[in-house]
């Protein structure tokens, strides 16, 4: 548990089938909880556009934003592969764009990048310059505006498609690829051919590993997701500290003699 999880590792878990391990963290408090916990990796997505930062998509996220993030994440993570989202309009304009985003996230503490969709070269410019790069195809939130919504991809005749992104992208060197709101046969057709471990969001059970967002996870978020388990009742649990700690001020009962100096 206490040996460095690298990009490498991460890839040959699939051969030893060994189920991969991931969550979103977004700061160096949450962070260190993801590592202890014995997370494998660590994203800091763009997701924190809706988790943290109140947007309604990802679409407004910015790479300076992303930056300050995985500074803060880093603090925090010592043994987990740290991975940091490559956001909407960081990358899609030219494959030097792609590079200098990459780079830039690399000098802020990450371990490996992610990028959403079939960017081949770009991913065979950073793999050749020896950043480890992680895919994402399927539902790619920073495509919602052209999806119409946030919608599972991937049925009937638009299988194909999402087979062909996953095998090219695997192809130009991913070293794992995140499966999102893809129907579960799906994903394990593509699980099985191609080479780079499968990591799914709501693409069911038979992908190499699962990742979620962080408080999803920790019932941290009011709604519940269809393709998300809570295992703590954190809104409630901290909400009601919350209000502990207001009646006690209001009521003088904190703080006490031993809080004061």
């Amino acid at each position: 548990m206490t040996d460095k999880v690298t990009a490498p590792k991460i890839r040959a878990m699939k051969k030893r089938g060994e189920r991969i391990v991931s969550v979103t963290a977004y700061d160096a408090t949450f962070g260190a909880m993801a590592d202890e916990a014995g997370v494998d990796l660590i994203l800091v997505g763009d997701s924190v556009g809706n988790v943290m930062l109140g947007y309604d998509t990802t679409v407004p996220v910015t790479l300076d934003q992303i930056v300050h993030h995985t500074k803060a994440t880093r603090a925090g993570v010592s043994r987990a592969l740290l991975v940091a989202d490559l956001p909407f309009g960081s990358y899609q304009v030219s494959t030097a764009q792609a590079m200098e985003s990459a780079i830039c996230l690399m000098k802020a503490g990450a371990d490996a990048v992610k990028l959403e969709g079939n960017y081949s070269e770009a991913i065979k410019a950073m793999v050749r310059a020896g950043i480890p790069v992680m895919g994402h195809v399927g539902m790619t939130p920073q495509s919602v505006n052209k999806f119409g919504g946030f919608r599972v991809q991937g049925r009937g005749e638009a299988a194909d498609q999402v087979v062909d992104d996953a095998k090219a992208i695997d192809d130009a060197g991913v070293f794992s690829m995140v499966l999102e709101l893809v129907p579960a046969e799906l994903a394990k057709v593509i699980s099985a051919e191609v080479g780079a471990p499968t990591i799914g969001i709501g693409a069911g059970p038979e992908c190499d590993g699962q990742i979620q967002v962080l408080h999803d996870v920790l019932g941290l978020s009011p709604k519940v997701h269809k393709h998300a388990k809570r295992y703590v009742s954190g809104h409630e649990c901290l909400v009601d500290g919350l209000r502990q700690y207001s009646e006690e001020v209001r009521s003088s009962a904190f703080p006490e003699e031993k809080h004061s100096f």
